[in-house]
């Protein structure tokens, strides 16, 4: 991953919220309405989301910015809305969540005083990954122990993130605009994460549950408006 640390890259990537699990998405932002389309609609790159032929339900999760407001990441949700506040409200969850990460090289904070690190298809894996975790709440698993779970786990999923050649990732092809596109692909007992290189600038990653991520195609969101409906 083109980032010099995990703090780092979550320096490059989160705005408002500062952990990477919040980056990946949160749920709840689904019912921000208008609230939280105001941030996709400052982007100056474009959205993704699945194509046409998914005709379910479709919602937003709260954006990434930098501390000068400048957009860098977000989320568009495919399906139910996940939860997470027991194992039991998971059975038989369908989602797919799809994430934008806007591709930036190096460069200087807005302060002056430092850098902020490139993005990659990394990111894109890291913010997928961190994102499932959210959501997700492990078997038999006391609520007092999940937050050091999920720390441990997010620290894993940010090393899977950080090696895309690695054998826990198989290759994947998906169309995005009806072309077909390399994304990396894993599993896991808790659902899937994949992530690969778009056009327009944008890396994309993908994470989900129910929803098989086979039949899958990604494209650009004509009118991001429609997910806050």
């Amino acid at each position: 991953m083109e980032t010099t640390s995990r703090v780092g890259a979550q320096g490059a990537l989160d705005g408002p919220s500062t952990s990477g699990v919040e980056a990946g998405g949160e749920a709840q932002e689904a019912s921000g309405g208008n609230r939280a389309v105001d941030g996709y609609l400052r982007a100056a790159f474009p959205w993704y989301g699945l194509d046409e032929t998914f005709t379910g339900p479709r919602w937003l999760l709260r954006v990434g910015a930098t501390a000068d407001g400048t957009v860098e990441h977000g989320a568009t949700g495919h399906g139910e809305v996940p939860t997470y506040r027991s194992e039991q409200e998971q059975e038989g969850q369908r989602f797919a969540v799809v994430v934008t990460v806007a591709s930036r090289p190096v460069r200087r904070s807005t302060d002056g005083t430092g850098v902020l690190d490139a993005t990659s298809v990394s990111s894109a894996a890291w913010l997928a990954g961190s994102g499932l975790l959210s959501c997700t709440w492990p078997s038999q698993m006391e609520r007092s122990l999940r937050d050091d779970w999920l720390e441990q786990q997010t620290a894993a999923a940010w090393e899977l993130a950080d090696d895309l050649d690695g054998p826990a990732w198989s290759t994947l092809s998906l169309p995005v605009g009806g072309v077909p596109t390399a994304f990396r692909y894993r599993e896991s007992e808790y659902g899937w994460v994949l992530a690969g290189e778009a056009r327009d600038g944008v890396h994309v990653g993908a994470y989900g549950r129910g929803m098989s991520a086979y039949g899958l195609g990604f494209s650009v969101i004509k009118d991001i408006t429609e997910y806050a409906a």
